[in-house]
């Protein structure tokens, strides 16, 4: 009986052998295809577009000084008409421009070392006037004639002219488009080196949208990313990073 049993422990033996070596060649050829299945490639896509502004904002501080706050506000009245005289001067229509609140600061006497007194001196009446049109070049046109009315001795506060472009969203969706684009075209550049075929977009990160000068110059943050309001023609870009599949 014992010799009988033997061949049966070893035929169940080389059984079990054979099948644990099946079994890691599956569990080995699964692993690789789960490898192969994880490969990908990141790339950044650009994408570019000349725009240009097509509203503008335009904003002047007129004042008024006196001794007396109510002189000071006299004052500040009195020179108001003149400022939107200038604006009708150069084609605007009175409608285009928006009044803020009036307001004032007193002006503090100071010492002969130049440190600001208690004391009141003086009051500045103040009050600021928002310029809007969509002809960006006549407001870049006021802007350049602005000096005759300080000149005149109007006292003001002039900031730059802002230059925006509407419309930005569908602007960004087309750039969006045109950057995926691009980024599929540098993937499969990248592939080709390495005798791959790109797959199925993985995922996709819209990078900062830019609104920048068409010459280059400053810019503020704004949109996620930089928007040039002191320019009229402008450059929007967008960058996208996408990851694709890859197989060999």
């Amino acid at each position: 009986m014992e010799n009988s049993s033997r061949p049966s422990l070893l035929g169940l033996g080389l059984s079990i052998a054979v099948g644990l070596i099946a079994s890691s060649a599956i569990v080995s050829y699964t692993l690789d295809r789960m490898a192969s299945n994880k490969q990908s490639i990141t790339v950044k896509g650009l994408a570019e577009k000349s725009v240009r502004a097509d509203q503008a904002r335009w904003r002047i501080v007129v004042h008024g000084h006196a001794p007396v706050l109510a002189d000071a506000f006299a004052a500040l009245r009195a020179n108001q008409p003149k400022l939107r005289s200038f604006f009708v001067e150069q084609g605007f229509k009175p409608e285009q421009v928006t009044p803020g609140r009036e307001t004032y600061q007193p002006v503090h006497k100071v010492d002969q070392d130049g440190r600001e007194l208690r004391e009141i001196e003086s009051y500045t009446a103040s009050q600021e006037l928002l310029l809007t049109s969509s002809d960006v070049a006549a407001v870049d046109k006021a802007a350049g004639r602005i000096v005759s009315l300080e000149e005149s001795g109007v006292p003001i506060s002039v900031q730059n002219p802002e230059y925006l472009v509407s419309g930005l969203e569908q602007v960004k969706m087309s750039l969006i488009a045109s950057a995926t684009r691009n980024a599929r075209e540098r993937a499969s550049e990248f592939a080709k080196t390495g005798d791959a075929q790109v797959g199925a977009m993985k995922s996709a990160n819209q990078g900062a949208f830019y609104i920048l000068p068409a010459q280059g110059g400053g810019s503020d943050d704004e949109y996620g990313g930089a928007y040039d309001k002191t320019t009229i023609d402008k450059l929007a870009r967008v960058v996208v990073t996408v990851e694709y599949g890859i197989s060999q």
